[in-house]
């Protein structure tokens, strides 16, 4: 069986079928042998775990995540690529392809069916547009995660781990480090894949707390909280959460709220730590 990890297989299996890439979804392979063992070596995949791939595409990571796990499941919205998944995997008997987009599978009833309602362990190659909404689906529904693991453009990996103060810090880093320790363990130059993306990839690690690090009461509040913070950067976090209507806070109830905690209430969103918005939110 040709493994595709190497780039003549690519080459031959979409000139086979005649793929076309469709910009729409984003899609670049990646051809690149150390980096699928890299992906592989960093999910921690073992003959006990099931696996949700995101995006298959041709099925490149898909032949190595079937090799290493139990089972996997892969969601590949591109219906285009169905027959070519179908013969790139006919060697595995331990894998389900489902022809769907990822923002609509009910990934509990997944975890249920294919895993026993145990954890599962997410491995996938996700395009720039879709990358937030598809990680904070993973984490904000109830579907069971060990880890989620994700090749996706570098800088929105900077964004995932980035702290207080910086210019990458934003309501992104916010949201993973509520929900997971982030850990970039790779970067992956545009020659790894095929079309070569302009931009640079990185890998990355988010392994699932079993608890949140800081105590939110009310996790909706304090992500609106956040959201409104950081979309007007440049001003001070009291005005900007006094000109957001959702929250209904006027600018003194935030300025003494602040000022409990120890804070200027000239301070902005981008210098505050995931703790002291979980205190704010409860305060406010």
């Amino acid at each position: 069986m040709a493994y595709l990890g190497n780039p003549k297989n690519t080459i031959e299996v979409l000139q086979k079928y005649q793929f076309h890439f469709q910009k729409r979804y984003g899609q670049n392979f990646l051809i690149d042998g150390n980096v699928l063992e890299r992906i592989i070596a960093a999910a921690e995949i073992t003959g006990e775990d099931c696996v949700l791939e995101i995006g298959p595409g041709i099925g490149t990571m898909t032949q190595y995540l079937a090799e290493a796990a139990r089972e996997v499941a892969a969601v590949e919205i591109d219906r285009n690529l169905i027959p070519i998944l179908e013969d790139t995997l006919s060697g595995y008997r331990n894998v389900t392809v489902i022809n769907e987009d990822i923002l609509n599978v009910d990934m509990e009833k997944l975890a249920r069916e294919k895993n026993g309602g145990r954890p599962l362990k997410v491995v996938a190659n996700l395009p720039y547009y879709i990358t937030t909404p598809i990680v904070m689906k993973l984490f904000e529904s109830q579907v069971p995660l060990k880890s989620v693991t994700l090749m996706v453009q570098k800088e929105v990996a900077d964004r995932m781990q980035a702290g207080p103060g910086t210019k990458d810090y934003g309501a992104l880093s916010l949201a993973v480090q509520y929900y997971a320790s982030p850990r970039v363990v790779a970067h992956v130059p545009p020659n790894c894949f095929i079309p070569r993306p302009n931009v640079g990839s990185a890998v990355i690690r988010l392994t699932r707390y079993e608890e949140p690090p800081v105590p939110a009461e009310d996790e909706k509040k304090m992500f609106a909280l956040i959201r409104a913070s950081f979309r007007q950067r440049r001003k001070t976090l009291a005005n900007g959460l006094g000109n957001a209507p959702e929250l209904a806070v006027t600018r003194q109830q935030t300025a003494a709220a602040l000022e409990k905690l120890g804070l200027s209430p000239e301070i902005r969103g981008e210098m505050l730590t995931l703790e002291q918005f979980a205190r704010l939110s409860n305060l406010l």
